[in-house]
């Protein structure tokens, strides 16, 4: 089992201007890689491999105003090539849609890490030919300062390291490889977890986890990521000339400003989940299970999306999915199309009527009167018990 660890480094002002000329790189391989294969197909109507490719990238380089391509690690552009001949057979296979040129503005700079070369020690990651000059008191310019000590094992093989930057920070990627876990026989009985707008989850143990957006601390940062979105809006709206906007300097600190808080926002939330997951691992129980979700289609209805959006429902399932595996519990997934809201978990009748508006489950046959969600989080419990037993 492949598991991935990121941790943020910290680049000086040299390191950071050479990690920016690696990503774009990165990107130009990509789109060169790309457009060669379009082309390709559309007079051929074959695929190029990536070995073929790359010679021609080669010969590219050969050229004088593609020399700039040599100041940078070959194992960079050679790695963004296998990625394009892949998204572009990814297509075809139906695994995917048709790959989009990489955008500058759009796309998150990052840049593929040779696994031979990367070192890795407790505080510090070494990196391909960032350093310009060979000489050993320009060696240092390899070397990366980690955020985290200990992060990332040493002595071990590691996989598909990528460097990316989020608009603020710079992070490492990078896969190790860790043994399996035998699926646990616990003591405690497993645990139906319903997720909710409300409430984030409902567990069929009686545990509730509120929503964090509720919280004063996120409202104090929605309310000031509003205010600055107004205020950046209107210095636009001052600066237009003719048909165009002018970004100043001052809009352009703004629009960092806003990017820390929607980050910090996004931080919240995510260490949020990571932390209410690891509580229902932490109780061991023999099997956790969770409805498949339609997510994307919950985003359509726009009195619902900003909220599901901010709950990232997905994320939360994601999580819990890998949480299990690495801990040997059994996960379920409940079907998509399974009533979990609309059966009573006491007698079993359903009740077709229900509406969304409906918070309380009142049953017309046994007269059970339930919490909505904590219903549904019981029989999605009854549900993950049926199949283990079978």
């Amino acid at each position: 089992m492949i598991k991935t660890i990121r941790v943020m480094i910290i680049p000086n002002n040299k390191q950071k201007t050479r990690l920016f000329q690696f990503a774009g790189t990165a990107r130009f391989a990509y789109n060169w890689a790309l457009e060669e294969e379009k082309k390709n197909h559309e007079t051929s109507n074959k695929f190029l491999s990536d070995n073929e490719l790359r010679k021609r990238f080669t010969q590219l380089k050969q050229q004088d105003k593609y020399k700039w391509l040599y100041t940078v690690s070959n194992n960079v552009p050679k790695q963004a090539i296998k990625d394009a001949v892949k998204a572009y057979k990814n297509f075809f296979d139906g695994l995917a849609r048709f790959p989009r040129y990489k955008s500058r503005k759009r796309n998150r700079p990052s840049f593929y890490v040779d696994t031979n070369k990367i070192q890795i020690t407790q505080t510090y990651v070494k990196l391909e030919n960032i350093a310009l000059s060979k000489k050993k008191s320009k060696q240092k310019a390899n070397w990366f300062r980690l955020a985290e000590r200990d992060r990332i094992p040493l002595n071990t093989k590691y996989f598909n390291p990528r460097v990316s930057f989020d608009g603020i920070n710079w992070f490492l990627t990078v896969g190790i490889e860790t043994s399996e876990k035998q699926i646990k026989k616990c003591s405690s009985k497993g645990i139906g977890i319903d997720l909710g707008v409300k409430d984030l989850a409902i567990c069929s143990s009686g545990h509730i986890y509120k929503n964090i957006n509720k919280t004063s601390r996120v409202r104090r940062l929605k309310k000031r990521k509003r205010r600055l979105q107004r205020q950046i809006s209107r210095k636009y709206q001052m600066n237009k000339k003719g048909e165009s906007y002018q970004k100043t300097r001052n809009i352009i600190r703004s629009e960092k400003e806003l990017l820390k808080i929607n980050h910090r926002l996004t931080n919240i939330r995510t260490n949020y989940i990571q932390q209410v997951t690891t509580e229902i691992i932490k109780r061991e129980p023999s099997f956790v299970v969770m409805e498949d979700l339609n997510v994307k289609g919950m985003m359509k209805n726009k009195h619902l999306a900003k909220a599901i959006q901010e709950q990232k429902l997905a994320e939360f399932y994601r999580i819990m999915q890998y949480k299990c595996a690495w801990n040997g519990i059994t996960f379920i997934t409940a079907d998509r199309f399974y009533s979990s809201s609309k059966i009573c978990s006491v007698c079993g009748n359903k009740k077709l009527d229900l509406k969304l508006s409906d918070r309380t489950y009142k049953c017309e046959h046994c007269g059970t009167v339930i919490n909505r969600d904590f219903n549904a989080s019981v029989n999605l419990y009854y549900y993950g018990k049926l199949a283990v037993n079978h």
